[in-house]
């Protein structure tokens, strides 16, 4: 359900319809946040999806969270992470037509992959949010980290082993700050308080 500052939208990608939630804020600085894998249910109402949207609003961002094509009521259907690149990227358009900058993406899990694989980079994306990035299941090569990248995992996350990720991130991003939630798996089920804090905490320290 959209939160009480969130408006039910709807943009074009390319010849589709997407359904999006936006929460607009004064200022001019805005984010697109990513849902988990659509084919196992993932879409914009998951409960980590939701907290990242707070944090950045607590932090005077606008928002927009929607789902990938083929999810709710969004038109299409899954096309294996190709055109999921094309309805982030519609999603920045939309929010550049209403006069705001993306300056960061946030994803969480498949989310994540898509936002850090972008073929043509955004070039107003200064930051990337990364909560859980499936390193175990999804290939992340190739990747264009921005200027600033910003890592949370769970230390009991079997889809995103911390070892794997310890070797990655410099590869992705040398300056890339990693945050490690204790006691968290890959869905936050017992720590989505704690993630919303070290979220919230991690988007307002001062950049590097």
């Amino acid at each position: 359900m959209p939160s009480a500052s969130e408006q039910p939208v709807f943009f074009a990608a390319g010849s589709l319809r997407l359904e999006g939630r936006l929460g607009l804020a004064s200022g001019p600085d805005a984010v697109v946040i990513t849902h988990p894998h659509p084919l196992y249910g993932g879409d914009l109402d998951n409960p980590v999806v939701a907290v990242l949207t707070t944090a950045y609003r607590r932090l005077g961002y606008s928002t927009l969270r929607f789902n990938f094509r083929g999810v709710g009521a969004s038109e299409g259907r899954y096309a294996a992470g190709q055109g999921e690149q094309d309805d982030v990227r519609a999603a920045a358009a939309y929010l550049a037509g209403l006069g705001k900058i993306v300056t960061d993406l946030a994803g969480y899990s498949f989310g994540a992959w898509i936002n850090l694989h972008l073929r043509s980079p955004l070039a107003t994306v200064r930051r990337q949010l990364l909560v859980a990035p499936p390193v175990a299941l999804l290939e992340f090569d190739a990747v264009a980290a921005p200027s600033e990248l910003i890592v949370v995992v769970g230390d009991r996350d079997d889809f995103a082993p911390l070892a794997t990720l310890r070797k990655l991130l410099p590869v992705w991003q040398t300056a890339a700050r990693l945050h490690v939630l204790a006691g968290a798996d890959h869905f936050y089920g017992n720590a989505l308080d704690r993630l919303a804090a070290r979220v919230e905490a991690a988007l307002a320290a001062p950049r590097s």
